[in-house]
């Protein structure tokens, strides 16, 4: 009201009453073009994060409170995760609510009071990491014993790779590197580094897939230079965090200086405190491996000497003592008695040789042509008299037994029923076969057979007579 109260009662135009809504919009425009930028000091409360990715709270003091709101856009900027109790420091614009009639604070930036951004940030995701239990020691996977080819994630203009290439090529000459660049530093480093991590991987799996042995990736180093906390914080977010835990490949952090510890340190297989030394262990080994084998053959070399000499130390003193003179007298009775016992086996030899002369001479006698004739005439004499006798001797027994033959053929027949047929007598048989020998064995009628001589007759009985 620019007029004095009693004139404003008789103007129609401040007598119209605004509504709620106008009411609310012009409060809504004055806060907005008054408190378009502010900062505002309090306590966190009742912090809710909704699921469209914009966070609601309540900034307040000993005396007042304000309600809050931070959009997705402007809550992705912020590096860490605001919580109940949390004293924080936000910048934004106030305006009014208007279907509550409450003002607000739209937030578009929000530091931690006495304690860095940064740190709260890291703190969290650390504490959110390990409770899923991704920094456990029963994920670490052990390094290759000697890797044949190492995948590097890093700048291709930092210093890091420059240091990783010097310390392979200076080490080891078996060491092959598979090199997948990626941005270090900045907003969008965080993504870029899990790219290239998957790339790799990907990389791996086809090779393993397709049986390509020699082109299989052994471990894998993601790591950079030294720098600020700021420069190092890709390494501090969870996208990164996870690809290195989802990495089918060993991998060592190697990220800023000994010092430096990140969240990548904490979910690597390994952590090596610069790039270098991530460099020196995939190639230790091998130079470890030389080294040694370098070593034992000098010990070797040294400790054949040693034995050479010390044999041949032993071969001299024993050169020298008494127990050669008796070997050698011994060797010397040996000789002799070798020699003896040669002129013995010659002598005996001798002997067996002249009697197996002599008997073989008797033998030749033996079987000489005029004594092996003579011996054959005998022979044959002898032969031709007893082929007589035999002869002889077998033509009396034939004789001899044609005879008992003639006897037992006429004994056979004298005995044989034919005979006794012929002389008149008859068989007389049932009409089952069986042969009747009393005449109680039939009945009148019954058919018999009378065998003759000479034919045989079927006839019937028609009176019994006992």
């Amino acid at each position: 009201m620019s007029q004095p109260l009693f004139s404003a009662l008789f103007d129609e135009t401040e007598r119209r009453p605004l509504t709620v809504t106008e009411l609310t919009n012009s409060v809504r425009t004055s806060l907005e073009s008054r408190f378009a930028s502010v900062w505002v000091e309090g306590e966190i409360s009742n912090f809710k994060a909704h699921s469209s990715g914009h966070w609601y709270f309540t900034l307040k003091d000993q005396n007042a409170q304000l309600r809050a709101k931070c959009f997705r856009s402007a809550n992705t900027r912020i590096r860490f995760r605001p919580t109940d109790g949390l004293h924080v420091r936000a910048r934004g614009k106030l305006t009014v609510y208007a279907p509550r009639g409450e003002y607000e604070m739209i937030v578009e930036a929000l530091d931690p009071v006495g304690a860095g951004a940064l740190r709260i940030a890291f703190e969290q995701l650390r504490d959110r990491l390990q409770a899923e239990g991704l920094f456990a020691k029963e994920l670490k996977r052990p390094l290759p014993v000697f890797p044949r080819r190492v995948g590097i994630v890093t700048s291709p203009t930092g210093a890091a790779i420059r240091d990783i290439l010097n310390v392979i090529s200076r080490r080891t000459r078996t060491v092959h590197v598979l090199f997948s660049p990626a941005r270090v530093q900045g907003d969008f480093a965080g993504p870029d580094i899990a790219r290239a991590i998957r790339l790799i991987n990907q990389y791996h799996e086809r090779a393993l897939r397709e049986g390509r042995e020699k082109d299989l990736v052994d471990v894998l180093i993601v790591g950079r230079g030294g720098g600020s906390t700021e420069d190092l914080w890709a390494f501090n977010q969870e996208e990164v965090a996870r690809a290195i835990r989802k990495s089918t490949i060993p991998v060592i952090s190697a990220v800023g200086h000994e010092t430096d510890f990140t969240i990548a340190d904490f979910v690597a297989d390994h952590r090596a405190p610069t790039p270098s030394a991530a460099a020196e262990i995939v190639a230790a080994r091998e130079d470890q491996i030389c080294q040694a084998l370098d070593h034992l053959g000098r010990q070797l070399l040294r400790l054949t000497r040693y034995r050479i000499v010390e044999a041949r130390s032993r071969v001299q003193e024993h050169a020298l003592s008494r127990v050669f003179d008796e070997v050698k007298a011994r060797l010397r009775d040996a000789r002799v008695e070798t020699n003896s016992r040669v002129h013995e086996l010659h002598t005996l030899m001798n002997l067996s040789l002249q009697r197996a002369r002599t008997r073989t001479n008797a033998t030749t006698q033996m079987i000489s042509p005029a004594r092996l004739e003579m011996h054959a005439a005998t022979l044959r004499s002898r032969l031709a008299a007893a082929s007589d006798g035999c002869a002889a001797a077998m033509e009396m027994q034939l004789q001899e037994s044609r005879e008992r033959l003639g006897l037992s053929a006429a004994s056979l027949d004298a005995l044989s029923p034919l005979g006794v047929l012929h002389r008149g007598y008859a068989i007389a048989q049932s009409s089952s076969g069986k042969l009747l020998r009393d005449s109680k064995d039939v009945s009148t009628g019954d058919k018999v057979s009378v065998r003759l001589a000479k034919g045989s007759l079927t006839t019937r009985v028609e009176q019994i007579t006992e």
